[in-house]
């Protein structure tokens, strides 16, 4: 059994993508929920439907979020009333939104409400979110003002300045069930190309897991979000460099150092490898962009060989 730690868009790639080369049923998707917001009354998990949707080959490959063929005739509707409608949510992704709050409401865990959508899609691999309980990624701007992470994201499109960022309720949040089993009997840990502070960070702030981790470090490798400098997708080039880092493949070692023993980065950062080598991580260099289904599992097969390879290594 391979566990992910993942994100949104390139965690839902990268768990795609090792399907090319393993079993579906032997994944294990350990998603952040610190991006989940309220909204019109529904409870939303973004990344954890970003994952669903991947893996059931429903998503919608033009924007990495949403579904294929989607409408908006709802949202379009609300802003008659005045409501704010920055955050896109389509028609048919609806009843994925209505379904969960209905069902949490009844006093379903969020686990158990995932694993039901996750049947419901035909989805074989397991999904887990990190945790049943609220956790928030907060992020506190350059001007001071503290704000949840969509309205940082989408609302204000990830262009303005942070100084600081925090996970609400994650100190007293408990691990989901399976999520802590997973981590500790997985062969390999993989950290999907997902943002390392806003998307993976909420995962490594709850209790036990940078323990967990850090235990077996040999056998946890990362996938790097920053290719030649800049991140794919989102903010992450920015953040790490506004919060103290450098956005780089070797920022994102730098920062995982004590939770990774590899790390798969792209050609274009081979120069990188001897630098992350001084961190005690191993680099491994191949084509990181997932344009293919054919680069897609050659990357999949350089992430499982690279982690199998440091484990008989012993260190």
């Amino acid at each position: 059994m391979i566990a992910v730690l993942s994100g949104g868009v390139g965690a839902a790639r990268m768990l795609r993508a090792l399907t090319l080369v393993m079993p579906a049923e032997e994944l294990v998707a350990v998603v952040n929920t610190g991006d989940d917001l309220e909204l019109y009354g529904l409870s939303i998990s973004p990344d954890l439907d970003t994952v669903l949707y991947t893996l059931a080959g429903a998503i919608n490959e033009e924007t990495g979020w949403g579904l294929v063929e989607e409408s908006f005739s709802t949202l379009g509707a609300l802003a008659r009333y005045g409501v704010p409608t920055w955050f896109g949510l389509g028609d048919k992704d609806l009843a994925t939104h209505i379904y969960r709050s209905m069902r949490l409401r009844e006093g379903a865990p969020l686990s158990r409400v995932t694993a039901e959508i996750a049947r419901a899609w035909g989805v074989v691999s397991t999904v887990l979110p990190m945790t049943d309980q609220r956790v928030r990624t907060k992020l506190t701007l350059a001007d001071g003002d503290e704000i949840d992470f969509q309205e940082y994201f989408v609302r204000r499109g990830h262009a303005v300045a942070v100084r600081s960022v925090r996970f609400e309720g994650a100190e007293e949040a408990l691990l989901a069930p399976g999520v802590l089993e997973a981590l500790e009997t997985a062969e390999l840990i993989v950290v999907a190309p997902s943002n390392p502070i806003v998307s993976i960070g909420p995962i490594l702030a709850l209790p036990g897991v940078r323990e967990a981790l850090g235990a077996r470090r040999a056998s946890v490798v990362a996938v790097s979000p920053i290719i030649g400098g800049r991140a794919l997708k989102g903010p992450a080039d920015r953040l790490l460099g506004e919060l103290g880092g450098e956005a780089s493949a070797l920022g994102v070692a730098a920062h995982l150092r004590e939770v990774i023993g590899s790390i798969v980065i792209d050609v274009v950062d081979a120069g990188l490898a001897t630098e992350i080598s001084g961190l005690d991580v191993t680099a491994v260099v191949t084509e990181t962009i997932m344009r293919t289904p054919e680069i897609s599992a050659k990357l999949a097969t350089a992430v499982l060989e690279a982690g199998r390879r440091r484990v008989r290594a012993g260190r």
